[in-house]
């Protein structure tokens, strides 16, 4: 694990432009309780191979229809512009690795607005078909998500498309922002859902949307106590060796087998935000990934490499627990 020595430290490692995340929970939760489809998502509890550490797993597999925590952030984005002017001659155009694209198809149709989204070589066809069938466009653009980004760039200056990315970067931040700010009604439900606070918070990042939010919230709701851990793959430690090297930082290795947190390059936002929340940042390899999904399975737990990342790495013992602590994690998304 590498110690973040920023930690609760006032120190920029992003340009001054970038704002930190948002800790607003109301103002999403309000506008999605209004949908027909949101309700919480379930927390349990569980004990692994005997051990008397307490685990709470967040379970967002039911999450809306659309089987992961993405369900909160593009459609909420979405809600908020209709909720502010018709949206029906707007074309939501984004790069995604699956879960985000499902979410900006879904809003889109919802809101009788157009969703184009591109996606790299390297994302499954199931996703694809999925998102065809929510009427999305689907543009092929790339060997990874950062190429497949920068088509979806293109595309939206070249048409005058809006852009709603997950990911920020300076000169773009105002609808990351706001999509973030949408994962706050999870966190936010963790936190009515809990008795006590946990003593340990393992959060999966891609570009760090989530980890970002959930950390932030996390933070105003039960102060420093929790260590806030996030997770990445070995293949894609962006935040990890950013974090290391004081700075934003884009990295590269093979593709990994957690394909939604496969991100070679975090989300400026989310950097500014972990820095100042997060106490640790952990690597795990694709084989770790995918020993844990099949050890989860047995625990009765079906997700993917990328949706058990965080409970993963703290089942395997890289942080040290007692018998004392507990444990919450997220499993993001359906098997």
């Amino acid at each position: 694990m590498l110690k973040n020595p920023y930690r609760a430290r006032a120190v920029d490692i992003v340009p001054s432009s970038i704002p930190f995340p948002s800790v607003d929970a109301d103002t999403p939760r309000a506008l999605l309780a209004r949908c027909p489809s949101y309700q919480e998502t379930p927390l349990v509890t569980m004990q692994v191979d005997g051990s008397a550490i307490e685990y709470f797993i967040k379970d967002e597999r039911p999450r809306m229809g659309l089987g992961s925590f993405k369900a909160l952030g593009a459609a909420y984005v979405i809600a908020h512009a209709a909720q502010n002017g018709d949206v029906r001659a707007t074309t939501f155009v984004t790069a995604s690795a699956g879960n985000h694209g499902l979410s900006v198809a879904a809003g889109a149709k919802i809101f009788g607005a157009k969703a184009v989204v591109y996606l790299s070589n390297t994302v499954p066809e199931g996703f694809a078909a999925r998102l065809r069938d929510l009427g999305a466009q689907v543009v092929r653009a790339g060997e990874d998500y950062e190429a497949s980004m920068r088509a979806a760039q293109a595309a939206a200056a070249e048409h005058d498309w809006f852009l709603l990315s997950d990911s920020s970067w300076v000169g773009y931040t105002e609808a990351p922002h706001r999509l973030m700010e949408g994962y706050l009604v999870l966190a936010a439900e963790c936190v009515t859902q809990m008795t006590a606070a946990p003593t340990h918070i393992f959060l999966q990042a891609g570009v760090g949307g989530l980890a970002t939010a959930c950390a932030a919230y996390f933070r105003k709701s039960w102060g420093d106590d929790p260590q806030i851990i996030v997770v990445e793959p070995d293949a894609a430690p962006a935040l990890y060796q950013s974090i290391e090297a004081g700075q934003s930082v884009v990295t590269s290795g093979p593709v990994s087998n957690m394909g939604r947190l496969d991100c070679k390059e975090p989300s400026l936002i989310a950097l500014k935000g972990l820095a100042r929340d997060a106490d640790g940042f952990v690597v795990i390899t694709d084989q770790a990934a995918t020993d844990g999904v099949m050890r989860l399975a047995d625990l009765g737990i079906e997700t993917t490499e990328s949706g058990g990342a965080g409970l993963i790495a703290a089942i395997s013992g890289v942080v040290p627990l007692t018998a004392k602590d507990r444990v919450l994690c997220i499993i993001s998304e359906e098997a």
